[in-house]
């Protein structure tokens, strides 16, 4: 039977670099079906945690469960289950957007590969750019064809480090109705970003990150944004 989970839960994670501590003793949970939203300021440890969660770092101590097994345990099919997009958008400027959909696709094993690119084409809207060159698209156009390079292999857990920065209004679009299709077919996301009006209405539930701390904004009447700088204010990230 494939390896397959429907819960991520973080406990008790920290991450030191050398005498500076990145997380401090962070403890949450993602459950499939759902957008997680990470809010913080720079160097808050979002992108630590993101790093962490994709196995591509380990905690200093604490641990990550994937369906209640660590990666430790569970070997190489969990990086299978597992995409990411982050600040570095892995695309091959000299490649048009087809043939870097065709490497990726290759390196994840992807079956009915030729059939996958022309839907992730779509999702993206590039259908019609497919034979041009990463290196002319513009970063929001690169920004569309490396989600969906992230997304070919269909991962259980999607990983997104400010993904609307240098968006248009058409492409932000594009991205709120991309992860609410994610969700909706039982995807875990989790999402650091600044853009509070972005992701007002499609996060689930929002953590609060401030010097490595984390805390659960919970739901209220508030906004988002007003919450966060509540959080923030009373010191309790």
């Amino acid at each position: 039977m494939a390896f397959d989970f429907e819960l991520v839960t973080a406990e008790n994670v920290s991450r030191n670099f050398g005498r500076r501590r990145a997380l401090t003793r962070v403890t949450l949970e993602c459950r499939a079906g759902e957008i997680v939203g990470l809010f913080g300021p720079n160097g808050a440890g979002k992108s630590t945690l993101l790093g962490i969660l994709s196995t591509l770092s380990r905690p200093s101590s604490g641990e990550v469960r994937y369906g209640g097994r660590t990666a430790g345990e569970i070997g190489e099919a969990l990086r299978g289950k597992i995409g990411v997009l982050g600040h570095d958008l892995f695309l091959y400027a000299d490649l048009t957007a087809r043939e870097n959909l065709q490497f990726f696709g290759r390196l994840y094993g992807v079956s009915n590969l030729e059939a996958c690119i022309s839907q992730a084409l779509a999702h993206a809207r590039l259908e019609a750019r497919a034979g041009d060159r990463a290196s002319v698209f513009s970063r929001g156009l690169r920004q569309r064809l490396a989600l969906e390079r992230a997304l070919l292999h269909q991962p259980r857990l999607v990983l997104l480090d400010e993904p609307f920065t240098g968006l248009d209004d058409e492409s932000t679009t594009l991205l709120i109705e991309r992860l609410k299709t994610l969700r909706a077919q039982g995807a875990i996301v989790v999402m650091a970003t600044h853009d509070f009006d972005s992701a007002e209405g499609i996060v689930d539930r929002a953590w609060c990150l401030v010097n490595g701390r984390a805390t659960d904004l919970g739901p209220g009447p508030s906004s988002l944004r007003e919450r966060y700088r509540i959080a923030t204010r009373e010191g309790r990230a």
